[in-house]
């Protein structure tokens, strides 16, 4: 059996997910997952080998705009740093056949000095945060990652789209589900119409939950709410079920008429391959969540009618997706070895 050490970047929680979509596809692999944070309470959960090693910068939210990215960009920096010395550790003690990233590039670093073989999965080829001098530092940095990104045996984007040189496009990768929608919402006792609101690790969606607690109060409509706050959260919300953190969140999105969320790419993709109706709104200022909610229809100001908006989505027939994002993501790396 030939041995994988899959670096899961614990920034979110939508990495670790669809990374554990293309290893349940494995049939030569054993895998042994680096990550941290949110990402390896997953993990634990569901009985994966992992290393929980690595400790992420938090993004600073206030009412759904990003402050200061300077200031985290410098910290990612050093969260980098540290990082690459973690994983040179681990990769001269396991020596793995191959290095999988999902947005772990000091992983990757390390890796090809070690002239291990590597395969990066990720959504984005460059950064866009700051503006002024700090946008110096961060084209610098962007240089370096698509550097990387051209050592790589193989870039998987979960995307649709044409192949070109080493980057491949599988269409979007998702977890899938032994079980049917109606068993589903039997095994969570949902009865009537359900939204899930969902923000995924951090606190940083706060506000979206207040948003949308207020906003479904004001509807006259028999709705039942499930709250999927996340391990960062501890503050109590009234007449709601919060289930917190989850494992299995989209089993959950299945089940539910209606999904809330912040605009991570794994959620939308989860939403979208089960055709649950959504509404995705993103942190403001951020841009991989501000492209990916423009994507789907949305901006930051929707927030302000969401009363609206999930009136029009509880109406909205289910339209799932067909993807086989994992399974062709998985056949391609086995190819490698």
């Amino acid at each position: 059996m030939n041995i994988c050490n899959f670096f899961s970047s614990p920034i979110g929680l939508g990495h670790v997910t669809r990374d554990i979509a293309i290893v349940n596809n494995f049939e030569k692999i054993s895998t042994n997952f680096v990550t941290g944070s949110g990402a390896a309470k997953i993990l634990g959960n569901l009985h994966f080998n992992f290393r929980d090693v690595y400790e992420p910068p938090s993004f600073i939210v206030e009412n759904g705009n990003l402050k200061n990215p300077a200031r985290w960009l410098w910290n990612y920096y050093k969260y980098y740093k540290d990082c690459k010395s973690i994983s040179e550790k681990i990769l001269y003690i396991d020596n793995p056949n191959l290095v999988i990233s999902d947005e772990d590039f000091a992983s990757l670093t390390v890796a090809q000095t070690m002239g291990i073989p590597t395969v990066l999965i990720t959504d984005i080829l460059e950064t866009r945060f700051t503006r002024g001098l700090a946008l110096l530092i961060e084209k610098k940095m962007n240089k370096s990652m698509q550097e990387i990104s051209r050592k790589c045996d193989l870039v998987i984007l979960p995307e649709h789209g044409d192949d070109i040189d080493n980057i491949k496009r599988v269409g979007p990768i998702v977890r899938t589900t032994n079980h049917s929608r109606d068993e589903l919402r039997e095994k969570f006792s949902f009865k009537g119409k359900t939204i899930v609101v969902s923000i995924g690790g951090t606190d940083a969606g706060v506000f979206l939950i207040e948003k949308a607690l207020d906003s479904i109060s004001k509807i006259n409509q028999d709705i039942d709410v499930i709250l999927i706050s996340g391990p960062a959260i501890t503050r109590k919300f009234e007449n709601v079920t919060n289930l917190g953190f989850v494992d299995n969140l989209h089993e959950l999105i299945f089940a539910a008429d209606l999904l809330i969320s912040l605009a991570g790419k794994s959620t939308i993709d989860e939403a979208n391959a089960y055709g649950t109706p959504a509404i995705f709104i993103p942190i403001k200022g951020h841009f991989e969540q501000e492209d990916n909610a423009r994507e789907q229809g949305f901006v930051f100001d929707d927030v302000q009618r969401l009363d609206s908006l999930i009136l029009e989505k509880l109406e909205e027939k289910r339209n799932p997706v067909n993807s086989d994002g994992a399974k062709t993501a998985s056949n391609i790396i086995e190819k490698l070895i």
